[in-house]
């Protein structure tokens, strides 16, 4: 996987004169014409096992949606023969998005450590399952907590909170029992109490 590629603008062509587009990370593209790796941040983005796998299903996902995107891109450029087209912008808009999610999920996934033991299983940690008591609404919540990649990702047995969200942010290094307040972006405060951690 390459956590560096570019998303590769796709220049407008004469009909009938189109090359054939090629995503970097396949392995069809010449290696001559790769651009040179630019060196990235390497730090680590600690995930769960069922997160690394739902990361990479999406990252397989985005490679089929991107193989679709290239072919009516390339129909849009032989059928139009205006460069101001929409549709023929339209186009290349989707293929350029597509190619920035790629390259976000390879960068995750290059950098990726799974998270096979916890240090204190006391307390709530990366991956950590909670159940929160809203001491307001006096509703339980069961979550888990996990990395902001990760969170982003849809799909899982559970919902998931980033450690990087308010919510998140107070319950690293949490105890059972212990209570917290999270301020919101409204102004308002809500008051959880940690029941249950489990791993």
């Amino acid at each position: 996987m390459r956590a560096d590629s570019h998303p590769t603008r796709v220049p407008c062509f004469p009909p009938g004169e189109q090359p054939t587009s090629v995503h970097e990370s396949s392995p069809e593209y010449p290696a001559a014409q790769r651009r040179p790796r630019v060196a990235q941040a390497t730090r680590q983005v600690k995930l769960t096992r069922e997160g690394f796998e739902r990361l990479q299903k999406s990252l397989d996902q985005e490679m089929g949606r991107l193989a679709e995107a290239t072919r009516i891109l390339q129909e849009q450029m032989e059928t139009s023969s205006d460069t101001e087209d929409t549709g023929l912008e339209d186009a290349k808009r989707e293929k350029m998005n597509i190619e920035a999610r790629i390259e976000e999920l390879e960068d995750t996934l290059a950098r990726a450590t799974v998270i096979e033991d916890h240090e204190n299983e006391g307390r709530v940690e990366l991956g950590a399952i909670v159940v929160l008591g809203n001491e307001t609404t006096k509703k339980d919540m069961k979550v888990q907590v996990v990395s902001a990649p990760e969170a982003a990702v849809t799909g899982g047995s559970l919902p998931r909170v980033s450690e990087d969200s308010p919510v998140g942010k107070e319950l690293m290094g949490r105890k059972k029992g212990e209570a917290f307040v999270v301020n919101l972006d409204n102004g308002r405060q809500m008051k959880y109490k940690v029941k249950s951690i489990e791993y």
